[in-house]
């Protein structure tokens, strides 16, 4: 035998000895006879991480052990002939369509992004929107116009405004704080409270109580200040989020549009 012919041989040996290696390295274990390939803990670590769980060896290992409990299992149903019964074969067809369905709406999300001009615009729009002057108020509501002036006498006469709200307001929330509504647009309120609070200056209050649908109130500006909003990149994910989740929305609305069936969906117009 010629040491080329040899080599060559050897090379086989080598190649064949390291083929069932390699084959082996793709399954996790063997039940019965039957390989548990490794692709299906792939698969149980991909669904773990779009629940948001993280990647690590702990969490590897629980896959794994699940794989080949489910080979188990998965054989004796088959052997007890399960999977012919009519029920098995309904509710995997259910199975099948969640997948489906499940993976076809990943696919559209991966192909149309939220990009940033359309979290800038979507930013720019909320921004807008809320630009202004802010109030900060307090107010002390009771329950009759005759209380309501008796307060009022007895703030000007030197009584805090504070302990009075702690001790008399219907709105206990505020009431606890001394009577404060922390910083708020006026469109927060009804309009009889905004227009009565707008109109006051600083450190003034309300000479007149002032009636709404919840009783009689006594107001005091304390401050104003322009419209805080957040900086882009502090809400960018959530903007980002609420778009994808709108886009979504959309085209599950087109795709049921378009279908052609005769069942009247309840939320149809």
């Amino acid at each position: 035998m010629t040491p080329s012919i040899r080599i060559a041989r050897l090379a086989c040996i080598a190649v064949a000895a390291i083929a069932p290696l390699a084959a082996l390295a793709q399954n996790v274990a063997t039940v019965n006879g039957k390989p548990v390939p490794k692709s299906r803990v792939d698969v149980l670590l991909t669904q773990a991480a779009r629940g948001g769980q993280q990647k690590s060896p702990e969490l590897e290992a629980r896959a794994r052990e699940e794989v080949v409990l489910r080979e188990i299992f998965a054989q004796e149903a088959e052997k007890r002939g399960i999977p012919a019964s009519a029920d098995y074969k309904a509710q995997m067809e259910l199975v099948r369509q969640t997948v489906l369905i499940r993976e076809l709406f990943e696919d559209f999300k991966k192909k149309n992004p939220v990009t940033e001009t359309e979290a800038k615009a979507e930013y720019d729009k909320f921004k807008a929107q809320s630009t202004g002057t802010e109030y900060k108020a307090r107010h002390i509501l009771v329950e009759s116009e005759d209380d309501a002036k008796k307060l009022i006498t007895q703030i000007k006469g030197g009584a805090k405004f504070e302990e009075l709200a702690k001790k008399n307001s219907k709105d206990t929330g505020s009431g606890e704080n001394g009577g404060d509504l922390d910083f708020a647009k006026p469109d927060s309120y009804v309009p009889e409270f905004s227009k009565a609070m707008v109109a006051l200056k600083k450190g003034e209050m309300t000479d007149a109580p002032v009636k709404t649908q919840y009783g009689y109130h006594i107001i005091r500006l304390d401050d104003t200040r322009e419209a805080q909003f957040p900086e882009f990149n502090a809400v960018k994910p959530q903007i980002e989020q609420r778009l994808a989740q709108a886009k979504l929305q959309k085209f599950q609305e087109d795709l049921r549009k378009s279908a052609k069936t005769d069942f009247k969906f309840s939320t149809q117009q």
